[in-house]
C-alpha cells in the first residue's frame, strides 16, 4: 500500500479549519490545510473595503465566544500576536425612543439600570455567569453527557425556550429589549423554542469574558492561529480552490470547513445516497446586508452611552426585533429591522488613519436576494446619530448573494453557517452521534455546519478533529 502524503487535509481555513488542523498537528500528524482565497480565515479577514487605511473587518468583528473558547484559550494565542480590545461596556441597545441600556461586565451594574426588573435579571444571570466557564465547555459542542448535569439542568431549562418564553419573568421592557437583541443574532423567530439559548449564552458570556475586539482587526485571531499551526508544524497552501478531492494530494482524512452543500460537490461521489440525501436537505437561514463606512469622524449618538460599546443594537422593544425577525422569514424587510452597528475605531485607533474612524452595520434580510438596504440602514443611524451621513467619507456594501459570492459557506448570505431552529441546533448537519464523521470513513466535516455552530470559537473544529484522531487511531 502508498503511503499516503499527509495524514490530514483541511479544505479551508476559517477559525474552524485551523482549529482542526492545530488539533491533528499538535497530535503529530501531517497536516495540510488548503484554502481557496489569496489570505486565510474564511470570516475572519480584514481588508481595506472603503479607502486605503481604512481596515474593516470583512464579516465578524467582536468576538465574546473566541475570548470564551475552550480551544482558543488552550492554544494560548496571546503568545502570537492576538491581544483582545475590551470597551467599558460589552453592548449598548437603543429603544425605539432613543433610551440606551447597556450591557456591563457586571450583573450588579446591567440590572442597576433595569429598575423593578433588576433582582429578575440578576437571578436569571448571576449564578451562570460564575460559571460560564463550565457551561461553554459543556455547551459549546456536541450533545453528550454534561460534566456537571445540576448546572447543564439548570440552564437547559431556560436555554430551551422561546426568547419571548424567557422574558415573561420582567415587567418593564428594558431587560426583554437587551436578552432579545442578543438572541436575534442566531437570525430565528423569537417565538421559537430554544431562541433562549443564545441570548443567554451571549448574554453570560459578555458578562463573563466580555464581547471584545482584537487589536489590529479580526485577522489577528487568524494570524494567530496560522503562527500556532506552523509551529506545530502544519501547512497551509493559498489561493487552491477546491472542486474534487482528486486534485488534492493523498491523505488518510479529508476536513471539510465548508458548507455541507460544498462537501456534496466536492465529495459527493464518495457519499451514499442516503446521506447525500440528508446533506441536502440541511437549511440555511436569512442573509445579511451589510454596509461598511469610512468616517471623518466618530458616530455621533445623541445618548453617549452608546459609545461604550464597540456593538450597538438599534432595535426597540422585545415586540420590534420579533416582528422584524418574523417579517424577515415570511421574504420581506421590515421598515425597522434588527440592526447591528459595529464602531472599532473607538477602541481600536490602529484600523483608520489618525482622526478617522470605521463603522459598519447589517440587518437581516431574506435569503439569496438581491436587496439594497442602504437607506435603511442609514436612516436607522441618523435617527439615533443626527448628522451620521455627513461624517461618510466612503462606503461598501453587500447584500446576500455579494456575501455568497466573497465565501461559499455563506449559502444565500446565511453566516451561521445554517438555520440554528431547535432541530438545526443540536442535530446540524444530521442527527448523528457523531456529527463530524460522514460515513465515507476518511471525509469529516469541521465547519459551523455542526454543533456548536455559529461564531469564531473554533470548536466546531476542536470537536471535529477529536473525531478524526478516533478514526486514525
Amino acid at each position: 500500500m502508498t503511503a499516503a502524503d499527509y495524514d490530514v487535509i483541511v479544505i479551508g481555513s476559517g477559525p474552524n479549519g485551523l482549529a482542526a488542523a492545530i488539533a491533528t498537528a499538535r497530535a503529530g500528524l501531517r497536516t495540510l490545510v488548503v484554502e481557496a482565497h489569496a489570505t486565510a480565515g474564511g470570516g475572519v479577514r480584514t481588508s481595506e473595503l472603503t479607502l486605503p487605511g481604512f481596515h474593516h473587518d470583512v464579516c465578524s468583528s467582536v468576538h465574546p465566544l473566541g475570548a470564551g473558547s475552550p480551544w482558543f484559550g488552550e492554544l494560548d494565542l496571546g503568545a502570537h500576536g492576538l491581544s483582545w480590545i475590551q470597551p467599558p461596556a460589552a453592548l449598548a441597545h437603543v429603544m425605539g425612543d432613543g433610551r440606551v441600556v447597556t450591557l456591563e461586565r457586571s450583573v450588579a451594574e446591567t440590572a442597576a439600570q433595569l429598575g423593578a426588573d433588576g433582582p429578575a435579571y440578576t437571578a436569571l444571570m448571576e449564578p451562570f455567569a460564575r460559571r460560564f466557564a463550565e457551561l461553554a465547555r459543556m455547551f459549546l459542542g456536541p450533545l453528550r453527557v454534561p460534566a456537571a448535569p445540576i448546572l447543564a439542568a439548570r440552564f437547559g431549562l431556560r436555554a430551551l425556550r422561546s426568547l419571548r418564553g424567557l422574558v415573561k419573568r420582567f415587567r418593564g421592557d428594558l431587560a426583554p429589549a437587551l436578552l432579545g437583541g442578543i438572541a436575534a443574532h442566531g437570525m430565528v423567530p423569537l417565538d421559537a423554542t430554544a431562541t433562549a439559548a443564545l441570548g443567554l449564552m451571549l448574554g453570560l458570556a459578555g458578562h463573563a469574558v466580555g464581547w471584545p475586539l482584537a487589536r489590529g482587526g479580526s485577522r489577528a485571531i487568524t494570524d494567530a492561529l496560522v503562527a500556532v499551526l506552523r509551529s506545530h508544524g502544519g501547512s497551509l497552501e493559498l489561493g487552491t480552490p477546491v472542486t474534487s478531492l482528486r486534485q488534492l494530494p493523498t491523505a488518510r482524512a479529508y476536513v471539510f470547513d465548508t458548507s455541507p452543500r460544498a462537501l456534496l460537490a466536492i465529495a459527493g461521489d464518495r457519499l451514499p445516497a442516503r446521506y447525500r440525501a440528508r446533506l441536502e436537505r440541511f437549511r440555511y437561514g436569512p442573509g445579511i446586508f451589510k454596509m461598511d463606512w469610512a468616517l471623518s469622524g466618530p458616530i455621533p449618538w445623541r445618548d453617549p452611552r452608546a459609545a461604550r460599546a464597540v456593538t450597538v443594537h438599534l432595535s426597540g422593544d422585545v415586540g420590534h426585533i420579533a416582528a422584524g425577525e418574523r417579517a424577515v422569514h415570511a421574504g420581506s424587510v421590515g421598515a425597522r429591522p434588527f440592526t447591528l452597528v459595529v464602531q472599532p475605531t473607538l477602541f481600536d485607533a490602529t484600523r483608520a488613519p489618525p482622526g478617522k474612524h470605521i463603522a459598519w452595520a447589517y440587518c437581516h434580510v431574506p435569503a439569496g436576494q438581491r436587496i439594497d438596504a442602504s437607506a435603511l440602514l442609514e436612516d436607522h443611524l441618523e435617527q439615533f446619530a443626527p448628522g451620521f451621513r455627513d461624517l461618510v467619507l466612503a462606503r461598501a456594501a453587500r447584500d446576500p448573494v455579494d456575501v455568497e459570492a466573497y465565501n461559499p459557506n455563506y449559502v444565500g448570505g446565511d453566516i451561521n453557517g445554517g438555520l440554528s431552529d431547535l432541530r438545526q441546533l443540536f442535530f446540524r448537519p444530521v442527527a448523528k452521534r457523531d456529527p463530524y464523521r460522514t460515513p465515507a470513513r476518511d471525509i469529516f466535516l469541521c465547519s459551523s455546519s455542526t454543533p456548536p455552530g455559529g461564531g469564531v470559537h473554533g470548536m466546531c473544529g476542536y470537536w471535529a478533529a477529536r473525531s478524526v484522531l478516533r478514526a486514525l487511531r
